[in-house]
């Protein structure tokens, strides 16, 4: 596990609290994203394994629709939640058809 970022000693307690349980939520979001490229690489093999084209764009519909949903639910902007999903899917895709140029 990596270290806490280092602090200037005269940066004001409640400060560096806040900044500690950002970090600790950003830690997670890089484990969380690790965790659904190891998912998404799994379907990327079984596509290219059955010969499904890399990108469904009805399920990404979908999954848009979703996340903006929950984004709206969560107080979180939905358009930058669709923007978010936007990059990790663009990510996903990418891999996929490396996958499949790779069979």
């Amino acid at each position: 596990m990596t270290s806490p970022v280092p602090t200037d000693p005269e940066t004001p307690a409640e400060l560096v609290r806040l900044r500690a349980s950002i970090d600790n939520i950003d830690a997670a979001l890089v484990h969380l994203l690790a965790e659904r490229f190891k998912c998404t690489q799994q379907v990327g093999e079984y596509k290219a394994r059955t010969g499904m084209p890399p990108a469904d764009p009805s399920r990404e519909e979908r999954q848009i629709a979703r996340l903006r949903a929950l984004a709206d639910e969560a107080g979180l902007d939905p358009t930058f939640a669709e923007k978010f999903l936007n990059f990790v899917i663009a990510e996903v895709i990418h891999h996929h058809e490396a996958i499949a140029a790779s069979d």
